[in-house]
């Protein structure tokens, strides 16, 4: 677990990239974490102003039952199912996270301070059941600083444009090509225009899109190593890049760029008008997963206003211990994102075909970590001696 000591709570790389306009979030979450008071510290001293969550996170939480003992018991007493019992332990945690929180939230207008649960993976392809899942979530957590995190599928497309609707914020997760981003963007903005014609304040709708890192290096990097040319070689480590770089670029084609040399969409300006919110690109994925490269590359290389990284907890800690900030190291980088990508195409690596492939195994993962989670669940229901089918 992450420990706050003097050199982290005064740690320059964190604070400098916050000053960049970057907002720190921790993807991670458990009840230890919480109830020790290490997220907290966090919040008031490690430039932490948010929290993600995942399947596979709460399945490392609430698989380990550190912390859920209690609840656990008397959810069995009840005779709660297990797909209950889940649900009421990560929305307790998701609470009391949102709680730790809110001060944050009240100082940035609700633009961070924000804590995310993702419906159920299960559901990935499957709109009004996502829907369904929305609502309930974000009915179980009850807190104004709530993000529900809606996967970027083809059937979560309008699924966000109707939950944007309903005036609830989201997290769209698991984007991998830019195409993909450029859709959540559109249906981010049919939401707000959904909310709008209903009457909804949109200026308490807030969203922000993850963009996932560190997995398109991993697939490619194999491929070009499979090539093995020197060409191919060469080019290891800067797919990732590119693509988060290229994704910001046509973020500021919608939303216009903080220097404003670049204008806004005509249909984001008319939002505007009436107070809405940004969809500000998050970096997710953001632990590197080759030990050859620089454990705070997707940090240091990934500099832009208006953005998010959401850090495990290792990247966190290394960005704090020497993470390089040195500025905005995205918005002078397009044309060169361009040519890597051009020339990765070039060796007869599909994007495409990679980014979809991300995308499947992405929901396939999660999938997986939360049948795992309730396997968990169900084995400590079961040794309590109740029924949970």
């Amino acid at each position: 677990m992450i420990k706050v000591t003097e050199a982290t709570a005064t740690a320059g790389a964190l604070q400098r990239l916050s000053d960049q306009g970057v907002s720190i979030w921790l993807d991670d979450l458990s009840r230890s974490r919480i109830e020790s008071g290490n997220l907290a510290e966090l919040v008031e001293h490690g430039n932490v102003v948010g929290v993600t969550t995942n399947p596979s996170i709460f399945q490392a939480a609430i698989g380990s039952g550190e912390g859920y003992e209690e609840q656990l018991a008397d959810l069995a007493v009840r005779g709660v199912t297990v797909d209950e019992a889940v649900r009421m332990a990560t929305t307790a945690d998701v609470r009391a996270a949102a709680d730790i929180l809110r001060p944050v939230y009240d100082a940035t207008g609700g633009r961070d301070g924000r804590v995310s649960i993702e419906v159920d993976p299960r559901l990935a392809h499957h709109t009004v059941a996502t829907v369904a899942e929305a609502k309930q979530l974000a009915w179980l957590v009850d807190r104004p600083n709530v993000m529900i995190k809606i996967p970027a599928t083809k059937a979560g497309l309008p699924a966000i444009t109707e939950v944007i609707g309903l005036g609830i914020s989201v997290n769209v997760t698991l984007i991998f090509s830019l195409e993909r981003y450029r859709e959540v963007m559109d249906a981010y903005l049919a939401g707000l225009e959904k909310a709008a014609a209903k009457g909804l304040d949109l200026s308490v709708i807030h969203s922000v899109a993850s963009f996932f890192v560190s997995r398109v290096d991993s697939e490619i990097d194999k491929r070009l190593t499979v090539l093995g040319t020197d060409e191919a070689l060469a080019l290891k480590g800067r797919a990732a890049l590119a693509n988060a770089r290229l994704a910001y670029e046509a973020y500021e084609e919608v939303f216009g760029s903080a220097d404003g040399s670049t204008r806004s969409s005509d249909r984001w300006t008319a939002l505007a008008a009436v107070q809405a919110n940004r969809q500000r690109p998050l970096w997710a994925s953001t632990g590197v997963k080759d030990p050859a490269y620089k454990d705070t590359l997707y940090v240091d290389e990934l500099v832009a206003p208006g953005t998010v990284n959401t850090m495990p907890e290792g990247t966190l800690n290394a960005t704090a211990d020497h993470g390089r900030i040195t500025g905005d190291t995205v918005t002078g980088g397009y044309g060169e994102a361009r040519a890597d990508l051009a020339a990765v195409e070039a060796l007869g690596i599909s994007y495409d075909e990679v980014v979809q492939q991300l995308e499947d195994e992405g929901v396939a993962k999660f999938e997986s970590a939360w049948q795992d989670l309730l396997n968990a669940v169900t084995k400590s229901l079961d040794s309590k001696g109740v029924e949970t089918e």
